[in-house]
């Protein structure tokens, strides 16, 4: 016996088939070296390293998990998840990590020339305690084998200051 899907699930369905988008997502793919460069106004930039394993899930999804160095010593573990909400036309994702308490719920797109992802979110602010503050993780892929991540914060000011910069170089 056939079973008969209702409407819903039949949208559902087709709202879970890979789009470009999806495709796009692809790039990120594999394991990965990186760098930071940690920034912090009146201070010494910090450099970290780690690694991150990118796979896919199901061609809908890419789920990175990653560890390395934190400032001041000792180790982490993160894990992003990345997708593209086709209803909404964005990209969308979360971010959480060892080293605080907070889920990052990532809103981004892609810019004209598809190098660049904007991932946008809100979170406890790094210069009001107590507040929230806006925050854009800009995902420049520069070739198949080398990506940069620059996180950064909107500032009293209205303008974006970079706080950290990743590279990230695919292991050979």
């Amino acid at each position: 016996m056939t079973e008969v899907l209702d409407p819903a699930h039949e949208a559902m369905m087709e709202a879970a088939k890979p789009r470009r988008e999806h495709e796009w997502l692809t790039q990120f793919v594999g394991e990965w070296e990186y760098k930071t460069i940690v920034e912090e106004p009146g201070k010494p930039p910090v450099k970290l390293t780690g690694t991150e394993r990118v796979r896919s899930m199901g061609g809908i999804w890419v789920v990175g998990e990653g560890e390395g160095e934190v400032p001041g010593g000792g180790h982490q573990t993160m894990m992003v998840t990345l997708g593209y909400d086709a209803a909404k036309g964005r990209f969308v994702g979360t971010w959480v990590g060892s080293m605080m308490p907070n889920l990052w719920v990532y809103d981004g797109y892609l810019d004209d020339a598809e190098r660049i992802l904007m991932l946008e979110s809100e979170g406890p602010s790094c210069t009001k305690p107590g507040e929230t503050g806006k925050y854009r993780d800009v995902v420049e892929l520069v070739n198949r084998d080398y990506r940069k991540m620059t996180a950064r914060f909107l500032g009293d000011d209205g303008a974006w200051h970079d706080m950290m910069t990743m590279h990230f170089r695919r292991k050979k």
